[in-house]
């Protein structure tokens, strides 16, 4: 059973401002919820109020141009991206991401913009953002700001967002449109479980260069972009020493920790095994 709060549906992001200035730190916004419920019912947070934000027109925006990029907004749920041709044909590698989490009926209400806002060290959809170089685009009383991902995630459950801001929507730049990238998750179990270790690797043509980025989940306190590891495709060598070198970096800019889904060394291992995987699908080699 849920501790005792007030519920609002607001009909226009003003006024669903309005309430979280009226609230403030004893406010949550949502959309899906999913997270949000767990902790309520656990007694980890009781909100006095809840601001549903799903009836808000804009915020439920799904748009694509090829000089402009891709921005989805607060409320589109994971099952509206999942059937997204745009986002499927030009960021397969967060496509791939959002096709392995939850299940189908999860996905009716799960969002992209909760899962970042959530903060878990998990999240399935944050190195696919981090390699994409994504934008969160937030809003207050006081105006509108656009947070670059990779500054947006300060800690297990912590971001920069101020307790008076609503995210309206998450831009994808369309520099990053079009490159060839995987989403490769270990999981205790077959399906619908949280990574062990994620991976997003992204290969983007440049000219006559490779551009490759690589990002993890559940190895650090927040999610990681290992930048070290992605300079090592500047180099003229063979492919396959390439990406023995890339992953051996790789495993340099994680920090696990042991938990009951699995332990540090574990995890490090699966860094390096997954990152060649994901190189391999990407870029080749053998």
């Amino acid at each position: 059973m849920l501790p005792k709060f007030e519920y609002y549906s607001p009909r226009t992001l003003g006024e669903a401002l309005e309430l979280l200035s009226k609230y403030g730190a004893d406010a949550k916004v949502f959309a899906g919820g999913t997270d949000l419920f767990v902790l309520m019912r656990d007694r980890v947070i009781k909100p006095k109020a809840l601001i549903d934000l799903k009836r808000i027109p804009e915020l439920s925006r799904i748009e694509y141009g090829e000089g402009e990029g891709m921005t989805i907004g607060a409320t589109v749920t994971l099952n509206a991206l999942l059937e997204n041709v745009d986002l499927k044909n030009n960021y397969y590698v967060l496509w791939d991401a959002i096709h392995q989490m939850g299940d189908q009926i999860l996905r009716n209400r799960m969002t992209l913009v909760g899962n970042i806002c959530n903060a878990s060290p998990a999240a399935d959809s944050a190195p696919p953002l981090l390699v994409l170089e994504a934008f969160i685009e937030a809003v207050s009383k006081e105006g509108k700001r656009r947070i670059p991902i990779k500054d947006f995630f300060l800690g297990v459950k912590k971001t920069v967002l101020k307790p008076n801001e609503i995210v309206t929507s998450i831009h994808i730049p369309k520099e990053s449109a079009g490159g060839k990238g995987r989403y490769v998750k270990a999981m205790r179990v077959w399906s619908e479980d949280l990574a062990v270790v994620g991976v997003a690797a992204l290969a983007l043509k440049k000219g006559e260069e490779l551009d490759i980025r690589l990002a993890y989940a559940s190895v650090a306190p927040t999610p990681v972009r290992a930048y070290d590891a992605e300079k090592v495709f500047k180099k003229k060598a063979p492919i396959d020493k390439l990406i023995d070198e890339a992953s051996e970096l790789a495993v340099k800019a994680v920090s696990p920790i042991t938990d009951v889904r699995g332990g540090a060394e574990y995890r490090k291992h699966l860094v390096k095994v997954l990152t060649k995987r994901a190189l391999r699908e990407v870029i080749g080699g053998e």
